[in-house]
């Protein structure tokens, strides 16, 4: 009898939360060894605490889920699409994607996302940087190189991503930014000495004042338990790295981040806190939130850094925008003006940034 009792206990270790089935992983962020069914439960309701209790979304909103077909994006698709169903969210979801134009890398990434498209049942609007700007991000590298491209990228990207959002007319924008890239975020504004973006770079909703706001679920949730959730799950996502994206200095803080994770799993959180209690001097001056004259988006400057860059680019000076932006806003209004007494010269089309 004792025999058979023996053979019928799993082998191993037990799950610390049902006590009952094998463990069959361990978790990143609290180093608990879960079974399988009891990891997707407590993914899945860390998630919804983090919704329910920032109060991210209204019953009958539309909200757009940013969509790259990588693991974030995926796992953000199936896990709100799930919440909103299981728990009567009332939500109307749609996927937003970008196409940068980068030939071998996003065309294939686009099909993951087609594919999500289908398999969630969620309707899917595609934006690209060759319409919105008239340049793709190929091209961008092929003038200005492998250095700074990330640059461009970025601020067009955030941009794109507004505008699908506006044409999709939708109230919020959803993005998969993870605990990790929240936590690399704080550390890269803190190296660059950037006060404005550090007040403002933990909060789980920003652009309140905007036309779109746009939320972080993912806030308290670490990249490596995507990775689980996705594996585990069998979902469909793409997992190349972007081939220009190498030399990003966004990399370095990324593998600082993992070397602490590595010694203590806590740190990504305890970096993230610390972000939130930064607090700004009073007598610290902030950059002044306004509109771009030529765009309208909001900006800190006369002309917003996605309409710099771009007059860069058209004018033959991809250098324009990179660096000291002050003095790149100050020559690119000056130079137009003395052309035409009027920025209706610059032939491309309006573009702006909102930034992460």
């Amino acid at each position: 009898m004792e025999g058979e009792a023996a053979a019928a206990k799993p082998k191993g270790r037990l799950c610390v939360i049902c006590n009952q089935k094998r463990a069959a992983l361990k978790r990143p962020k609290t180093l608990e060894q879960i079974c399988r069914e009891c990891f997707y439960a407590v993914f899945e309701e860390e998630i919804h605490r983090v919704i329910v209790d920032n109060q991210l979304f209204k019953p009958s909103e539309r909200v757009a889920i940013g969509a790259s077909g990588g693991k974030d994006s995926t796992v953000l698709a199936y896990v709100l699409s799930e919440l909103n169903r299981r728990h009567n969210y009332g939500l109307d979801l749609f996927l937003l994607s970008v196409d940068e134009g980068i030939t071998g890398y996003r065309d294939d990434s686009l099909e993951t996302v087609k594919r999500n498209e289908i398999q969630y049942g969620l309707p899917l609007k595609v934006v690209s940087y060759k319409e919105l700007y008239g340049w793709t991000m190929d091209e961008i590298v092929k003038l200005i190189g492998m250095k700074n491209n990330c640059t461009f990228c970025g601020v067009f990207r955030r941009q794109a991503l507004d505008r699908g959002a506006a044409l999709l007319k939708v109230d919020k924008l959803v993005t998969g930014h993870n605990a990790d890239d929240i936590a690399e975020t704080v550390l890269l504004n803190i190296l660059r000495g950037d006060i404005a973006r550090l007040s403002r770079c933990t909060s789980i909703t920003t652009g309140e004042d905007g036309p779109i706001p746009r939320c972080k679920p993912f806030k308290y949730t670490y990249e490596k338990e995507i990775v689980m959730y996705a594996y585990f799950k069998k979902l469909d996502y793409f997992s190349t790295e972007c081939i220009y994206s190498p030399n990003a200095y966004r990399g370095f803080a990324r593998e600082f981040i993992k070397d602490l994770e590595r010694i203590r799993p806590r740190a990504i959180l305890d970096i993230i806190k610390s972000g939130e209690d930064f607090r700004i001097s009073t007598s610290t001056k902030m950059p002044e939130q306004g509109n771009c004259e030529r765009c309208g988006y909001i900006s800190s400057q006369k002309w917003c850094k996605a309409c710099v860059l771009l007059e860069g680019l058209n004018r033959g000076l991809p250098k324009l925008g990179i660096g000291r932006t002050r003095g790149a806003n100050h020559e690119t209004s000056k130079s137009i003006k003395q052309r035409n007494g009027t920025t209706d010269s610059i032939q491309s089309k309006q573009c702006g940034s909102l930034d992460f």
